[in-house]
């Protein structure tokens, strides 16, 4: 109560003030059109202004389960499209069972660590074995392959990045199917260098790079990046320069790919080798 009293008594007069300041304005607005027109307008300006800033702000904080949502509604399309480009239309078979002949399995997950600054770079995601997931799984972002799973505990994963000199993937040239092999030269982590590709086929600068899907991991055709540069070193293989369509310093959403016929190709395989 003390200090209290000793705040009116040392702002009396700004007190006084602003109490005739707020009478006066009261006065002004509702004696007069004009000024009360004014003054609601800015009013109304004010109060507009600071409830955008109150929605970005509670906009801003939503981004985390925006972004997962989107993760979830985008692997559920990518299973839609397998289940439909898979699908037998021979007239001699009515499709019912909604996952007949869908061969990849794709399942959102979260990169919770992740490292690019080493020549051999792995990151981990957010599921494990009780979430379906295991070894040699293929992981893709929303723009191109990420790596390859290569140990799982109960609830994580790890991934051999791209960006790890001991990563290899069968690569092609979009536009003419000619492939080879992928890998990380351990410089940039924006780029790789496929292999393999004859000096007498064609390749052009912007030509699109993805798997062939001979892995049994990844599925056919997914992005990888767009070739910037090749040359010719000398012996028969043209060395190619890719950019990657992954951005690794910004990876975060991604998926796991689950091919369940996987182990009825590997096993065949090895009968042959």
């Amino acid at each position: 109560m003390k200090n209290l009293l000793n705040f009116l008594a040392r702002y009396n007069n700004l007190i006084i003030f602003l109490i005739l300041e707020g009478i006066a304005l009261y006065f002004l607005t509702t004696n007069n059109n004009y000024h009360n027109g004014v003054i609601n307008k800015g009013l109304r300006g004010l109060t507009n202004g600071i409830e955008a800033r109150v929605n970005n702000a509670k906009a801003y904080f939503m981004l985390r389960e925006i972004n997962q949502n989107l993760a979830n509604e985008n692997s559920a399309l990518k299973n839609r499209i397998e289940r439909i480009s898979l699908r037998d239309t021979g007239s001699l078979i009515q499709v019912i069972d909604t996952i007949y002949n869908q061969k990849y399995f794709y399942s959102p997950v979260i990169v919770i660590n992740n490292s690019i600054n080493r020549q051999k770079n792995f990151f981990t995601i957010n599921r494990g074995i009780r979430h379906g997931l295991n070894t040699e799984m293929a992981v893709t972002s929303s723009e191109g392959i990420a790596g390859v799973i290569v140990g799982c505990s109960s609830g994580y994963s790890v991934v051999m990045s791209v960006l790890n000199l001991d990563f290899r993937i069968s690569a092609r040239l979009k536009t003419n199917s000619f492939f080879g092999s992928l890998t990380w030269d351990g410089r940039d982590p924006a780029y790789a260098v496929l292999n393999e590709i004859p000096q007498h086929v064609t390749v052009a600068v912007g030509d699109t790079v993805e798997t062939t899907g001979f892995s049994a991991i990844f599925p056919e055709g997914v992005i990888i990046g767009t070739v910037t540069d090749f040359e010719k070193p000398g012996g028969d293989f043209y060395n190619i320069k890719v950019r990657l369509a992954t951005d690794f310093r910004r990876l975060r959403f991604v998926d796991v790919i689950r091919n369940k016929e996987k182990t009825e190709q590997v096993e065949l395989e090895n009968l042959f080798q």
